[in-house]
């Protein structure tokens, strides 16, 4: 005897969440923030090739002692994060990009369109790994470069390139990156 609910299935929830990802892109598209626009297209550019990660990482590095060290961490984990993203999250899953209409309502917020697969954000996944080992190491930089690193994520759907679930999939997979790359040192270190 049925209840008259819906029956829960692995299935039915991935739809459901598909569809929630789409709204939630559909909702950022349609949504007029001029002076976001402009900021968020340079920030997801400059983040392109984990440039912000890479250039914070040689200003620490220039310190030396712990912060050296917390700079290393940050990029082994930003390399093991892309590898995962790019080689085979990509590859695997191969969701396509996001569709942005020609008659687009702000244009002027996008970036250009990437020719690899949409899932997961790569830019997202190499942010939050470098944020999350430098952290550890470095406490007063883990709320500034997880700021970054968030700002970083959401810039990629407020330009047009990813879905809201392609970012919160590259953030896991930065935060699993930068464990095993902690995991991994600590390991050396005993």
């Amino acid at each position: 005897m049925s209840d008259g609910s819906p029956k829960f299935s692995a299935v039915s929830l991935v739809r459901d969440l598909a569809t929630l990802d789409r709204a939630l892109y559909e909702t950022v598209t349609v949504t007029r923030t001029p002076t976001l626009d402009t900021a968020l297209r340079r920030l997801s550019g400059a983040a392109d090739h984990s440039k912000i990660s890479f250039a914070v990482a040689a200003g620490l590095a220039l310190r030396g002692g712990r912060t050296r060290r917390a700079a290393a961490l940050g990029v082994a984990a930003i390399g093991v994060a892309s590898a995962g993203a790019n080689l085979l999250g990509k590859r695997l899953v191969r969701r396509p990009r996001p569709h942005r209409a020609v008659d687009s309502p702000f244009p002027g917020r996008h970036v250009p369109m990437p020719d690899s697969a949409s899932f997961p954000s790569g830019h997202t996944a190499s942010a939050v790994a470098f944020a999350a080992a430098v952290g550890p190491g470095l406490p007063a930089a883990a709320v500034p470069l997880g700021l970054l690193a968030c700002a970083v994520g959401y810039s990629r759907v407020h330009t047009g390139v990813h879905y809201p679930g392609d970012v919160v999939a590259g953030a896991l997979l930065g935060t699993g990156s930068a464990a095993l790359v902690l995991a991994v040192a600590a390991r050396f270190d005993d």
